[in-house]
């Protein structure tokens, strides 16, 4: 790439993190966890609650794997499918009869040793996968020709999120939003049971979604969290009719909490959900979860989005303090951003292993620290420059922190109106509030004369301060990604103590040892 040879050796930090990602990511495919098992029972057609108001996938594989640890790495599918053969159940049902304990899926698993009845057990879960698949490609289709339809909006692509709780203001604000001119709604999907109680254990906090009023177990949509699959299926719906009435394709973005990705795959698989946040790193760093878990997790979750032709965004690159804090003393800000960088570039060439193109990426284009530091405008055209040539076929998403940057104002905005390409730049995602609408128009005027300027003006060439922060930040990638091959994961995580050294899902991790895989062709990716 001779664009990206002023900036540093961005080539050879490109073959490093594949290289080590390769090794990751083969491993990940190989294991399972407890959330893919959920996931896999989500897509048989298990959801909602059970007798306990608790999650029903999550009731019927806790009582499973209750049985014994060994029990994670065999799965817990073919006992399932053992079981609707023995007794004759809908899916739905017989989870509910596990959750219960009426139903002991150990003993079904005793009966896989029979070679006649582990074959009835793998023809109903391969039927079941079957169903599975053919209703996450009929979405893909649904999107494809609402698409052909509708037409789709001039990038970038100007969205915001939906702060609301609950999924009747969420409806609100997006038409709010969308009346703006906003093209990308983004929602939060609720805290998962297994994150709330391994919280819970550390001794952190663990918010927990309730409904207003008294109705605890209320399973309408006027009721449910935003981002609840339920409150999806609403918000999808209104998002369609808004879409008709307007004559543009409404996209729909979702990010999952810590340990909750392989079953918001499912979710958004689904519920035609166009955009997710499936970012093992950021996992790995900010939300505390031990690396084998997140790694496996996700490697699930990009599969099955890459089948049903969802986008995957990728932050920024997680803020590394790890090192910092061991030594007490700060690092710089190209330091921290090339730290970032190293493991975004991580978490490309791991999506792309697991079977996503780059036309279903996006990649954060600014960290979120930036606008705090001195001279933040040079800095930011340094990190878009960097992803241009490290990414030149993915999307940049550009997303305003929140709550903005201390003293920030409007800088962010300003930042990014100078700095954002005119074309292939992805999103310009707002974070909603009392003058969310007024910043959808304020991007959109900012993306439409960056567009009428793309054709008359040459693309600036980077110098000065820019150019010597691009150049540290590859430098300090290279040498994080380095260091990582060295040290493993002490490189960015520190040897710190207390609460810090938690690292979630260590525990429900384990290599896959049943070889039966229903899924693994099924949502192989389609041309």
């Amino acid at each position: 790439m001779a664009t990206a040879e002023p900036y540093g050796p961005i080539d050879k930090l490109a073959e490093r993190a594949d290289t080590l990602a390769g090794a990751w990511a083969a491993r990940a495919r190989t294991s399972t966890t407890v959330g893919r098992e959920r996931a896999l029972l989500r897509l048989f057609g298990v959801g909602g609650l059970d007798a306990a108001g608790r999650p029903l996938a999550w009731a019927a594989v806790d009582r499973y794997l209750g049985g014994g640890r060994g029990r994670l790495g065999g799965g817990v599918v073919l006992p399932f499918a053992m079981a609707l053969v023995e007794y004759d159940l809908a899916p739905q049902r017989l989870a509910l009869d596990v959750a219960s304990g009426a139903v002991d899926l150990g003993m079904e698993a005793e009966l896989l040793r029979e070679a006649d009845r582990r074959a009835l057990a793998e023809e109903e879960a391969r039927r079941l996968a079957d169903a599975a698949v053919e209703r996450i490609d009929a979405n893909r289709t649904a999107r494809r020709e609402l698409l052909g339809v509708l037409g789709d909006p001039v990038k970038p692509w100007i969205g915001t999120t939906i702060p609301e709780p609950e999924i009747e203001d969420a409806i609100v604000a997006a038409r709010r939003a969308l009346d703006a001119g906003a093209d990308v709604v983004q929602v939060e999907i609720p805290i998962g049971r297994e994150l709330t109680e391994r919280l819970r254990d550390a001794g952190l906090d663990a918010p927990v979604w309730q409904p207003r009023g008294d109705d605890l177990r209320s399973e309408t949509a006027d009721h449910a969290p935003t981002g609840s699959q339920r409150a999806l299926t609403a918000l999808r719906q209104q998002l369609d009719e808004i879409a008709a009435q307007r004559r543009n394709y409404v996209r729909l973005a979702a990010v999952p909490p810590a340990l909750g990705a392989p079953e918001s795959a499912v979710v958004a698989a689904f519920e035609r959900v166009d955009v997710v946040v499936s970012d093992p790193m950021a996992e790995i760093v900010g939300g505390r979860v031990a690396p084998d878990r997140a790694l496996a997790d996700h490697a699930f979750a990009h599969s099955l989005l890459a089948r049903a032709g969802v986008m995957v965004s990728l932050s920024a690159g997680p803020l590394v303090v790890g090192p910092d804090l061991a030594r007490g003393v700060p690092s710089d800000a190209a330091t921290r951003a090339g730290r970032a960088l190293a493991l975004q570039a991580l978490s490309v060439s791991i999506a792309r292993g697991n079977g996503l193109p780059d036309d279903q990426l996006l990649v954060g284009a600014l960290p979120d620290w930036l606008v705090d530091e001195p001279q933040p405008a040079a800095r930011a055209a340094a990190e878009v420059a960097v992803r241009r040539a490290l990414y030149p076929a993915v999307g940049l998403v550009f997303e305003e922190p929140a709550p903005p940057p201390r003293g920030s104002g409007g800088s962010w905005a300003a930042i990014v109106a100078a700095v954002a390409p005119a074309e292939g730049s992805g999103v310009v995602l707002r974070h909603a509030g009392d003058d969310g609408a007024r910043a959808v128009v304020a991007s959109r005027l900012g993306a439409g004369v960056a567009r009428e300027l793309a054709g008359s003006v040459a693309p600036p060439m980077l110098g000065g301060h820019a150019l010597e922060h691009a150049q540290a930040t590859v430098a300090a990638a290279l040498a994080t990604l380095e260091h990582l091959a060295d040290d493993g994961w002490r490189a960015v995580l520190g040897d710190v103590q207390g609460p810090e050294r938690v690292r979630l899902g260590v525990d429900s991790v384990a290599e896959r040892s049943e070889s039966f895989d229903p899924f693994g062709r099924a949502i192989a990716p389609v041309g």
